[in-house]
């Protein structure tokens, strides 16, 4: 049995609530600016490297979408969070291999991180098996065609990287859901170059996906300008929760 993670102090909680109140009051002047309905995007807590008993004072206070990038900590952290009877969406936002595949579809409702049709194939097999329901997908997307740094390359017939090959690797799949695309600003890129262009392929994808309408972009650094060009999705960790621990 998973024991209840321990109660967050009250200046701890405070600490969250204002954290919370400021990106929500930033999102809120982000669409407002952009023209757009606050509904229309979705706030993921990026809890990694933070306790479970931070999770569990995000959800009380309303926040229902919560990110993770680490099978090895989001699998007993989401037990714990379970345990306290908090249950938000889990999103797995980290690269994530092959071989993790069959413990991450055990708690995570959405992964964000597919870029090749291996892994589309190894997350399919695992939720026929490991779920009662298909598991929420985004195509993670390389803004600058590097394949270095992950993410599924647009503009070329790559078998297992090209971006269509993946997304039908996704679509085709009997586990698996197509919700929409994913990406990170480059390093050393300007948030409104970057976000243009996955603006660019996220129309184009939407053409041949017309209903994979999710596009998950923005962080702390970033957030308002994601918002401009589209997301729906925005994923803040230390702006919510404060400067973050160390690695363990």
């Amino acid at each position: 049995m998973t024991d209840s993670p321990a109660p967050v102090r009250p200046d701890r909680r405070a600490e969250i609530a204002a954290g919370l109140a400021g990106v929500r009051s930033r999102i809120a002047d982000a669409c407002a600016a952009a023209g757009r309905d606050p509904a229309e995007v979705t706030l993921i807590a990026v809890t990694k490297t933070y306790p479970a008993g931070d999770v569990v004072a995000l959800a009380a206070l309303g926040v229902t979408d919560v990110g993770e990038n680490r099978d090895q900590e989001a699998a007993p952290k989401a037990a714990e969070v379970a345990a306290a009877g908090a249950d938000p969406c889990w999103h797995f936002v980290g690269q994530l291999q092959r071989n993790k595949a069959k413990s991450v579809v055990r708690y995570a409702d959405v992964v964000h991180s597919v870029d090749s049709v291996r892994l589309a194939r190894a997350l399919d097999a695992a939720s026929v098996s490991g779920r009662d329901r298909p598991l929420d997908v985004l195509v993670q997307v390389s803004i600058d065609a590097d394949a270095a740094r992950g993410g599924a390359l647009p503009d070329t017939a790559d078998p297992d990287a090209g971006l269509a090959a993946v997304a039908e690797a996704v679509a085709g799949g009997d586990g698996l859901r197509l919700a929409g695309l994913m990406a990170v600003a480059p390093l050393g890129w300007e948030p409104d170059r970057a976000f243009a262009r996955l603006a660019e392929v996220a129309e184009a994808f939407r053409a041949v996906h017309p209903g994979a309408t999710a596009l998950s972009a923005g962080m702390s650094g970033d957030l308002e300008t994601a918002i401009r060009y589209g997301a729906t999705h925005v994923r803040v960790g230390s702006a919510l929760l404060g400067m973050r621990p160390t690695l363990r």
